[in-house]
């Protein structure tokens, strides 16, 4: 079932915004905190490598993503891509499995800043509340994550393009405080702190770059929001395929370059000692790197500038994909309710803003488990949205597509693997990823949760249920407006002939 309707969203971004908001959406606080295991799993080289390979994985992921957004430009992306190849079922399955992954997300940053904060400023931490699984919460942490919450939560609901002015501004920052840091690199750092750990000396080379490609693509999930906002942008569809493409190169540039400028400043003894410390790797090298304590703070800014950033994409993103679920009736109606002025999905904003707010009450251990879960969920989410890829290229082979990927089927076939690997790695033990206990009862929950939802939206709406909305332009809509209206005239004379000509033989003068 499908209909037709122009967008209510205003288009209002642009090339750059867009960039931003999944770059943004990737580089997150991993790159401060984890930069240590990374380089003690694989070597400095053997963990910049892995990030490479890592993001080749992601890559054909990523072009499917790229030619079906530029083809299909619809709030909720995913949701489209999958309808239109696997129908209400598959995609059901597909969008419920990322707003798992998106809110999760966004609620484990609500813990992430104030936690952070306390880095900067041990004495933060005021008035003690309660623990929650060994992780003890105080009501000076609670107020900066509820304030923020709401704060991000009010942005969103100003305007995507106020969300992406926020999200410029955030951008940047990470960029200079990450350029800084290569920069002294090249200048402070010392080669002879690379040759001691180019790789892992008691793994080798192939199975060192094999165990950091193995956890960096869950490093890159965040370009997919590019999908969430498509009717929301104002660039030349080619173009929105090629900045998808972008976005991921640039972050795996973005994570290349902080391991070897980490590496090439820091002995392995320096980070063996910085990993048993603070944890904070990446900052002690650019303390190390500066001669000064002070830029280890302002590194770690830049690290808390990317908890926003991440917040922020992943707000927007499972707002949109509950938008896009309510407009075909698979979830509550009341979701796909806009500002009246501002033109953003409020309702489902407030759901989403209303759960950050909440989260941070549960405690940081907890919401690991709760965004670990949400990753594997979008994992889930890909390899469906490559199987659609691959379903359309032989059910609409000639649907339109400004962006087309060369060997398709190649590409497909791929994604479909690279996603699907990534979907087992959370499920086997031995891949060092898999979920633990807690993380399969948060997952177990959601597909428990979203049964219940289908069950009763397809009782409540029935033939409504998985309404396929495909949104046209004006000048489309204009152009069927007109159809049906000589349709319509065209009926009208057809049954004033009928009748005129039933009463003339029945002998009846008009």
């Amino acid at each position: 079932m499908e209909n037709k309707k122009t967008s209510d969203f205003n288009k209002v971004l642009g090339a750059w915004d867009i960039l931003v908001i999944a770059f943004g959406a990737m580089i997150g606080w991993g790159w401060v905190v984890s930069t240590g295991s990374w380089i003690q799993t694989g070597g400095i080289l053997g963990a910049a490598l892995g990030f490479v390979a890592g993001g080749i994985m992601v890559f054909f992921v990523g072009l499917t993503y790229a030619e079906l957004t530029a083809a299909m430009p619809q709030c909720g992306g995913e949701h489209v891509f999958s309808h239109r190849a696997m129908g209400p079922v598959g995609s059901f399955v597909c969008t419920w499995a990322i707003i798992l992954g998106y809110v999760s997300v966004a609620c484990f940053e609500a813990c992430a800043l104030p936690t952070i904060i306390t880095y900067i400023y041990p004495a933060f931490l005021k008035g003690y509340l309660y623990t929650v699984a060994g992780f003890d919460i105080y009501a000076s942490w609670l107020a900066v994550a509820v304030i923020t919450a709401i704060l991000i939560t009010w942005i969103n609901i100003r305007g995507v393009k106020t969300a992406a002015i926020l999200q410029t501004v955030l951008t940047v920052v990470i960029g200079a405080v990450g350029i800084l840091l290569m920069i002294a690199s090249g200048f402070s750092g010392s080669a002879s702190n690379v040759s001691g750990q180019l790789f892992n000396d008691n793994a080798g080379i192939i199975t060192s770059v094999f165990r950091v490609a193995l956890i960096t693509p869950f490093f890159f999930i965040g370009f997919d929001v590019i999908p969430q906002a498509a009717e929301e942008i104002n660039v030349d569809l080619k173009k929105i395929g090629k900045i998808l493409i972008l976005s991921i190169v640039l972050a795996v540039a973005f994570y290349g370059f902080v391991v070897l400028a980490v590496g090439f400043v820091m002995s392995a003894k320096d980070i063996a000692l910085s990993q048993d410390g603070s944890g904070l790797v990446t900052a002690d090298a650019m303390a190390k790197a500066f001669g000064s304590t002070a830029m280890s703070k302002v590194l770690i800014i830049g690290g808390m500038c990317g908890i926003i950033t991440s917040w922020n994409s992943f707000l927007m993103g499972g707002s949109r994909a509950m938008y896009s679920m309510a407009e075909s009736y698979m979830i509550p109606k009341f979701f796909s309710a806009l500002h009246p002025r501002f033109k953003t999905p409020v309702n489902a904003l407030y759901l989403v803003g209303a759960l950050t707010v909440l989260a941070p009450f549960a405690g940081r251990k907890m919401l690991v488990w709760v965004v670990d879960a949400g990753n594997f969920g979008c994992c889930v989410a890909y390899c469906l949205v490559a199987v659609s890829f691959l379903i359309l290229r032989k059910k609409e082979p000639d649907l339109a597509r400004p962006y087309k990927v060369p060997l398709a089927t190649l590409v497909g076939t791929l994604a479909v693997a690279m996603s699907g690997f990534m979907v087992i790695c959370y499920m086997v033990p031995a891949s060092g990823s898999a979920l633990v206990p807690q993380e399969w009862g948060i997952a177990g929950g959601w597909v428990l949760l979203g049964v219940l939802f289908f069950v009763l939206a397809k009782y409540k709406y029935r033939e409504q249920f998985g309404l396929l909305v495909n949104i046209i332009s004006p000048d489309d809509a204009r152009a069927l407006q007109a159809s049906n209206s000589e349709l319509s005239a065209a009926l009208d004379r057809a049954i004033e002939d009928a009748i005129t000509f039933a009463i003339r033989n029945r002998g009846v003068a008009l």
